[in-house]
Order: structure tokens, then C-alpha cells, then sequence
């Protein structure tokens, strides 16, 4: 309990340093933010105007603070640019983002936790060499290109699947489901190939241990004998990797959402700095932040849940 305790309070002060950080280079990023909102023919006194409007001719304590303590109620303010709401935006975007991106880890996880397994329990044999290498050519393979393949296959070839756009899940299973697979399976595949390098050398590795050697001396298989007795241990390094590929998917869902027109976090990202809409990026940068500093904390959670030396440890 105590070191839960801990953990949960060295994530809440890396988050307030993370908002420091994040609001603090927004506004050493050259360029007036008033100036962009007002236009390019805008006078002096427009762009006065508008920086009374929004507050930006206040302190910077000031403004971090109510940029601050908006963001605790759930308000990201307004758009410098649109006037429009900005909390809209990312509740709307951060939806499609966190659907592609969880759905295309769980499919990852279930193509690399097979196919790793059967390569370290088939090394040295033909189906385990070609397992090895087919994960080498996967890890090659950057993400929009995946996507782009894909694309040219099962969209414009076969015209199996939409080549882009989005359809939300209230608006028709069906079509949610077709519009998702392809950007589903872009971010996935990369992702499965990399982990399944990581879940065949942590099964080596395990496969390796004296009690897995015990086990088989006791007339238990190897398949067997990994089951009941290294999975778990197995899972600790793989669960490392996995955080830290599902950071990175969250960058990587900026690229795939732009092949596939997805109306996601990256998208809005992109569309915010071209228009230097800087507190719309400031905002969007905060969430993904946020989201990786929480997963950092799900995964330190986790070890202790596998493996005790670590929760007694802390």
C-alpha cells in the first residue's frame, strides 16, 4: 500500500512537471499567437483587442494557472483561431485514437504471443527459422507503409475494405468495423513483429532456467512445462516491451491517421499546428502526455502483480 502510494504521487508531480514543461515551450515557440488569430492585415489595436479577449496579455503564472486549473475541471479553453470550444475536440478525436490504437495492441499481442512462443520452442527447426525471419522483415516495415500496401490490396485491389474515412460505432457496426480494419492492421503488424522478437528471446530465456530443466526431468514437455511453470515470468519482460510499444503506437497512430482521413488525435494535431493554433496544440500535446505518463504507471502497477520480488522490493 505504501508503495502504491508513492507510485501514485511521483505520477500526479511528473504530471505537474509534464504541464510546466508543455505550456512553458508553447510560449517560447516563435510567433505571436494574437497576430495568427488576427490576420495578416490585422492593425495594433486588433491584435490588442484579441489579446485582451483571451488573456494573453496577462502574467504567465497567471495564464499557466488558469490553463491549469481549467484543464482539472475538463476545460481546454477556447481557439485562438476558430473561437470554438477546444474540450469538444479532443474528447472526439482522443475516442478515435485510443480505439485504433488499443484495438491494434490487442491484435499484436495475439499474433506475437503465439508466434513468438512457437519460434522459441520450434529454434533450430525450419518452421522456427522462418518464424524468426518473418518478424525480422515485419520490424523493417515502417507503419505508413504497411498502411499504404494495405491499402492498395484490400481497398483498391480486392475492394474488400474503404481506402479511408471513419464511421462511428452509433452510426452502423458494420461500418465502423470496415473502416477500421485496414488502420487497425497497419499499426498492428509492425507492432505484432516486434514483439514477437521479444516474446521468443523472454521464452528462451525462461527455457533456460534451472526449473524449467526440473520440470522436464519430471517427464512434463517443454510446451508443458512453459505453461505451467515460465509463462509468468516470461510475461515480465513482454509486458516492459508492450508499454512501451503502446507509447509508441500513440505516435504512430499520427502517420496512419493521415493515410487513412481518421479524424483522431494526430490528425487534429497536424491541422492545429499548420493553422498555429497554439493552444489547440498545447492541449492535444498535454493528453498525449498524460496518456503516456498513465501507462507508465499501469505498467509499474503490473510488475508487482507478476513478479513479488518487485513488490517487496519497493
Amino acid at each position: 500500500m505504501r508503495a502504491l502510494a508513492f507510485r501514485l504521487l511521483q505520477f500526479l508531480l511528473t504530471v505537474w512537471a509534464a504541464t510546466v514543461a508543455v505550456f512553458g515551450l508553447m510560449q517560447i515557440l516563435p510567433g505571436n499567437a494574437a497576430r495568427v488569430a488576427a490576420g495578416l492585415s490585422a492593425t495594433a489595436e486588433d491584435v490588442e483587442r484579441i489579446e485582451q479577449k483571451f488573456g494573453l496579455d496577462r502574467p504567465l503564472v497567471v495564464q499557466y494557472t488558469d490553463w491549469l486549473g481549467g484543464m482539472l475541471r475538463g476545460d481546454f479553453g477556447v481557439s485562438y483561431v476558430t473561437g470554438a470550444p477546444i474540450t469538444p475536440l479532443v474528447v472526439n478525436s482522443i475516442q478515435v485514437t485510443l480505439i485504433l490504437v488499443i484495438s491494434a495492441m490487442v491484435l499484436a499481442l495475439l499474433i506475437a504471443l503465439p508466434l513468438g512462443t512457437a519460434a522459441a520452442l520450434l529454434r533450430g527447426r525450419g518452421l522456427g527459422t522462418l518464424l524468426s525471419g518473418l518478424s525480422q522483415v515485419g520490424v523493417a516495415i515502417p507503419n505508413f507503409l504497411a498502411g499504404i500496401l494495405l491499402v492498395m490490396v484490400f481497398s483498391l485491389g480486392l475492394g474488400w475494405f474503404p481506402s479511408s474515412g471513419w464511421q462511428a460505432p452509433i452510426f452502423g457496426l458494420g461500418g465502423f468495423l470496415s473502416h477500421l480494419v485496414l488502420p487497425v492492421f497497419a499499426l498492428a503488424l509492425v507492432q505484432a513483429a516486434i514483439l514477437t522478437r521479444y516474446v521468443r528471446s523472454a521464452v528462451l530465456e525462461v527455457m533456460r532456467e534451472d526449473y524449467l530443466r526440473t520440470a522436464r526431468a519430471k517427464g512434463r514437455t517443454a510446451g508443458a512445462a512453459l505453461v505451467v511453470h515460465g509463462l509468468r515470468n516470461a510475461a515480465i519482460p513482454v509486458v516492459t516491451v508492450a508499454g512501451v510499444q503502446l507509447a509508441t503506437l500513440l505516435i504512430g497512430a499520427v502517420v496512419i491517421e493521415q493515410v487513412f482521413v481518421l479524424p483522431g488525435m494526430g490528425s487534429e494535431l497536424v491541422r492545429a499546428v499548420a493553422n498555429r493554433d497554439l493552444l489547440t496544440v498545447q492541449a492535444i500535446v498535454m493528453v498525449l502526455v498524460f496518456l503516456v505518463l498513465l501507462l507508465n504507471l499501469i505498467i509499474d502497477l503490473l510488475y508487482s502483480l507478476l513478479d513479488p520480488r518487485v513488490r517487496n522490493a519497493a
